[in-house]
Formats: structure tokens, C-alpha cells, sequence
């Protein structure tokens, strides 16, 4: 096996088409999981008795796990051999898989999430970080929208394949449906991915990677709580609290380091920062959007788990049309411009989402969910680019790590924050009127939740309880939207502002990375 060194012409190896080949079968395999679970989530939730809170715990156990590893998962990658913990991470993820699938109640589920968890952080920023040694500046627009293709195409892949087997099988069918994919993105690796790494990255700091991990896990843990409990509860407000200590603790101790795990001066370039930020606040809305788009299509709008996965496929489409045309288009405007353009796209898709009602149909939201594709192909696969192509080749590991990391972030706390205002808003508009107070309870659940009390309510009071539910949620979710509309404005605004006026990709094109991120700085 051959192995590849910073200073080897990497960019140029002719098996470099192939090694993409492995790195898109790797995430595919992520991407693939994760909309898997949001079609599958609201029959776990009916069949596992799990109420809107655990549900987001479902999902949130695994991104809190992913954002805190990620960062540490990238130096070690750096140190040992990025191919390797590629392959360390896959093998961990298919062994979570298989847990998931024999899961009997939701802790064990949640468990398992976060086990898959650790692997995915292993596999993210790797596979990323894997680009600038096997691809010039010249190339590597293309190949980060490969990836991000070979990401997206698991968004529909995963919720197609995923009902068909809900249809025809147990709720864990659609983990163990990872084991297969994660068996071949570790041949992959195997066979096809030149291994790759710097043994002068900094070590892995334990103290550091616990902060994180802990600060992260208090802080989705209290936006989570806080329906339930109330803004202004006690255990709430001291979560949060301890959150805020611990990753203040994070950001000093690693100021103070001589080679930080989380490399501070990369925010100082606002090339990086100003991108990954405008990637971050994507993914706060894309995630937000995911969550709560399949209880609409499944619980509102009567589709079984199988016709959810088909009607995403607009926002799909969408995407691979704008990861297609990204490159061209960056390459005539600059990525501020473009990334920007596709930010406003992305407000203007969820404020028109914002205006769907219960009796809108799917021909509405199909156009919106174009749209929302196109928003976010155009605005995330720039900004991810223009972000790696600032770093430096010897923090290729670590710094896509911290791309991965703030990027999962936002995920998380989207998931968390926006599950969390969609949950209070779906409970106090719902008309439980004439249910016992147990019922009452459960139904103020999750509108899935609410439907199942309303087949076994009395026939009157399950007409009042069905049509009030989906009028709660649909409520819900358009304020939700509009927080998303609203936070993809805002965001659009700053990119507008602050990225640098031309794209490091442009301006490198005959330049070797190592002076990606000075051409960059020049122009600050």
C-alpha cells in the first residue's frame, strides 16, 4: 500500500478519481442513515411509545456525539493515517447499526445512535480532509461536490428504500440496512484510498474533547427539556449555565495550548470563519426542516413511510441540479456572491413554506421543497469549498474537522431548538377536550402520538382530536419555518458582508494549497 505525504503530488495521482470513488461511498452511507431515521421516526414513535422528546434524542444523540468526536477524530486521522480511521470508522458505525436493529425500547435506541455516532465523527471530517492531498485547487470544487452529492443522494435514498422496508418489515430493518452500506464503503477504502497523513499534527487533548462532548451534550439537553419543563426551571437554567461553563472552559484551554486541538487562528481567517459560518446556519435550517417535514407528509397528509421518501426527492432534485452547477457558476460570480444568492434562495423557500396549511396539499409543498434544494445546494457546497481551501495543508485534518464540527453543531441545536419550539407550540393549541387526563397527555405528545389516541377515542372526539392535531402541527411548523426563513436571511446578509471578495478557489487555480489560504488572506 502506498502511502501519500504532503510533500508527493497527490493532486495528481491517477487513481484519484477512484479514491473519490471510496470517499463517496463513505458518505453515502452517513447520508443514507440520517433521513432514514426522519421517515422512520414517526412509526418508532407509535410503536415504541416514544413522545416528541425522545424522538428528538433519536436524532440528537447521534449529531451531539458526531460534532463533539469530530475534531479529535480529524488529528487522529492526521496522525495514524486518515485511510485508516476511515475504515476504524465505518467498522464502528456497522457495529452501532446492528445494536440499533435488535434494539427493544427507546434508551437502547438512543444508545445506540450515539455509539453510530462515534463513527460518523471519524468518517466526516476524514473523508473531507482527504481532498486537498488528492486534488488541486483546479479540481477540488468538483470533487467537494461530489461529496456533497454522494451526501445528498442519501437524503432520498434513504427515506425510498427506508419506507419500502418499514412497509414490509420490523422498525429495525432500516438500521440494519447500514450494515451492507458500511461493509462496502469499508472495501472501498480498502482497495481503492491511498492512505494519507501528517505524524506532525497536534495530539489528541482528552481533557478537551470531554469538555466538548459535555458542554455540547447540556446544552441539546436543556433546549430539549425546556417544553417539558419550562424556560425557566431550575434543572433548565442550570444546564444551560453548566453548558456555558464548560465550553468557555473549552475555548481558553485551547487558546492557551501551543498546538490546539481546536485551532482558534483558523476563525481568525475570514475566508474560514464567514464560510463556515454561512455552511453552519444551513444545516440549523436543513436540519430543522428534516425534522419536522415527515410527521407533516405521514401523520397530516395520510402518506405511508414509502410515499415520505418519494416526496422529498423534490428538494433532491433541486440539490443536484445546484451542486452541478455550483463550480461554473462560482467560477463567473465568486463564491460571495453565489453563496449568498443561495442563501436568500433558501429564506425564500422556507418563508413560502411558512404559508403551507393542512389542506395545502403536496403540490405545494413539492414547490418548495425545490426550491429549498436549489437554496441549499447553491449556498453550502461554495461555502464548504472556499472554507477547505483556505487551510493549510499540514491542518487538513484538524481543520476540516472544525468545518464538520460547527456544522454538526448547528445540526444539533437545529434539531433541538427547533423540535423544541415546534413540540410547545403543538401542545398548547391542541384541543383535548373531553379525553381523560392520561389520554390527554399522550396525545399532547406528538401529532403521531395524537392520532393513535384519536382511533381509539370515541367518534366524535376523534374527528375534534385528528383535525386539531394536524391544525397544531401544521401551525408549528410554520413558525418553525419561518425561524428558518428568517436565520437564512440573516445569513445571506453576513456572507454578503463579510466573505472575501473573491473566492481562494479562484485565485489559486496554478497555486499549490500551501498558498491557498495567503492568497485568501491578500485579499481580506
Amino acid at each position: 500500500m502506498v502511502t501519500v505525504t504532503h510533500s508527493d503530488e497527490t493532486r495528481r495521482d491517477p487513481r484519484r478519481w477512484w479514491a473519490l470513488g471510496a470517499l463517496v461511498a463513505s458518505m453515502l452511507t452517513l447520508g443514507f442513515d440520517m433521513t432514514i431515521l426522519n421517515v422512520a421516526l414517526p412509526t418508532m414513535a407509535a410503536e415504541l411509545g416514544a413522545t416528541t422528546g425522545r424522538q428528538q434524542w433519536m436524532a440528537d444523540a447521534y449529531v451531539v456525539v458526531f460534532a463533539a468526536l469530530m475534531l479529535p477524530a480529524g488529528l487522529l486521522g492526521d496522525r495514524f493515517g486518515r485511510r485508516r480511521m476511515l475504515i476504524a470508522g465505518l467498522a464502528v458505525f456497522l457495529a452501532g447499526s446492528l445494536v440499533g436493529a435488535l434494539a427493544g425500547d427507546v434508551n437502547w435506541v438512543i444508545a445506540a445512535r450515539a455509539f453510530m455516532g462515534v463513527g460518523g465523527a471519524l468518517v466526516t471530517p476524514l473523508a473531507l480532509s482527504v481532498l486537498p492531498s488528492l486534488f488541486g485547487a483546479d479540481e477540488r470544487t468538483k470533487a467537494v461536490g461530489v461529496i456533497s452529492a454522494a451526501s445528498a443522494l442519501g437524503l432520498p435514498l434513504g427515506p425510498i428504500i427506508g419506507g419500502w422496508l418499514l412497509n414490509h418489515f420490523w422498525w429495525g430493518s432500516v438500521f440494519l440496512v447500514n450494515v451492507p452500506m458500511a461493509a462496502i464503503g469499508i472495501a472501498a477504502c480498502v482497495f481503492l484510498l491511498p492512505e494519507t497523513r501528517d505524524p506532525a499534527s497536534p495530539t489528541v487533548d482528552a481533557l478537551s474533547t470531554a469538555l466538548t462532548a459535555t458542554g455540547l451534550g447540556a446544552l441539546v439537553y436543556a433546549i430539549i427539556e425546556a417544553p417539558d419543563r419550562g424556560w425557566g426551571d431550575a434543572l433548565v437554567l442550570a444546564t444551560f449555565a453548566a453548558s456555558a461553563l464548560l465550553l468557555t472552559a473549552l475555548v481558553l484551554r485551547e487558546r492557551r495550548a501551543a498546538r490546539p486541538m481546536l485551532d482558534m487562528t483558523l476563525l481568525g481567517h475570514r475566508g474560514f470563519l464567514f464560510n463556515t459560518l454561512a455552511a453552519t446556519l444551513v444545516m440549523f435550517v436543513l436540519s430543522g426542516l428534516m425534522f419536522v417535514l415527515p410527521p407533516y407528509l405521514q401523520a397530516v397528509l395520510g402518506h405511508d413511510a414509502l410515499g415520505t421518501g418519494l416526496r422529498l426527492l423534490p428538494m433532491m432534485g433541486g440539490l443536484m441540479i445546484a451542486a452541478r452547477g455550483a463550480q461554473p457558476v462560482v467560477a463567473r460570480f465568486g463564491a460571495r456572491a453565489v453563496v449568498s444568492a443561495g442563501l436568500v434562495v433558501l429564506a425564500f423557500a422556507a418563508l413560502l413554506g411558512s404559508r403551507t396549511t393542512a389542506d395545502s396539499g403536496y403540490g405545494f409543498v413539492a414547490l418548495w421543497l425545490s426550491i429549498t434544494g436549489v437554496g441549499f445546494g447553491f449556498s453550502v457546497v461554495p461555502a464548504m469549498d472556499a472554507a477547505l481551501g483556505t487551510l493549510p495543508r499540514d491542518r487538513a485534518g484538524s481543520g476540516s474537522g472544525l468545518l464538520m464540527t460547527l456544522r454538526q453543531v448547528g445540526a444539533a441545536i437545529g434539531i433541538a431548538l427547533l423540535g423544541s419550539l415546534l413540540a410547545g407550540i403543538f401542545r398548547d393549541r391542541l384541543d383535548v377536550t373531553g379525553l381523560p387526563a392520561r389520554a390527554a397527555g399522550t396525545a399532547g405528545d406528538s401529532v403521531v402520538a395524537a392520532h393513535l389516541v384519536a382511533e381509539r377515542a370515541h367518534p366524535d372526539i376523534a374527528a375534534r382530536l385528528a383535525a386539531s392535531a394536524n391544525s397544531a402541527y401544521v401551525h408549528g411548523m410554520s413558525v418553525v419555518l419561518l425561524v428558518c426563513g428568517v436565520a437564512a436571511l440573516v445569513s445571506a446578509l453576513l456572507a454578503a458582508a463579510f466573505l472575501p471578495r473573491t473566492a481562494p478557489a479562484r485565485t489559486a487555480q496554478d497555486a499549490g494549497p500551501d498558498m491557498v489560504a495567503p492568497a485568501a488572506d491578500a485579499r481580506q
